[in-house]
């Protein structure tokens, strides 16, 4: 990882661009934004911050943050119509974020992502 994320409260911005929906969400290179609404960045629970800032984080970096943000959009897009309100737990990034936020001793490699795109959820 090239520098370590601050963690910092949801601001206005982004409330209005998330809905004021998510738990946590990672904004690389701002930071990782944490709702009050539901937890202070204190009491966050650690799968959370290793969700956030072990696995969003690096995978955001690794594709420039813009390709991120480009490949997330296009892939809930189109899984939008094969899963329904289900496409966000199947967007690759997201599946492997969810599947190692548990794991203390899971190593990332590059791109590791990219094998959840085609396996079956």
């Amino acid at each position: 990882m090239c520098f370590k994320p601050k963690f910092k409260k949801f601001n206005w911005l982004v409330k209005l661009i998330t809905f004021n929906w998510p738990l946590a969400i990672t904004l690389a290179p701002f930071g990782i934004y944490v709702n009050q609404k539901y937890s202070s960045i204190e009491k966050l629970s650690a799968s959370t911050k290793r969700h956030e800032a072990n696995i969003h984080w690096p995978q955001q970096l690794e594709l420039l943050i813009i390709f991120f943000y480009i490949l997330y959009l296009l892939e809930w897009f189109i899984k939008f119509f094969i899963y329904g309100k289900k496409a966000y737990r199947n967007i690759s990034f997201e599946r492997e974020a969810y599947h190692f936020d548990n794991d203390v001793n899971y190593k990332r490699k590059h791109y590791a992502s990219f094998k959840y795109i085609f396996k079956k959820p």
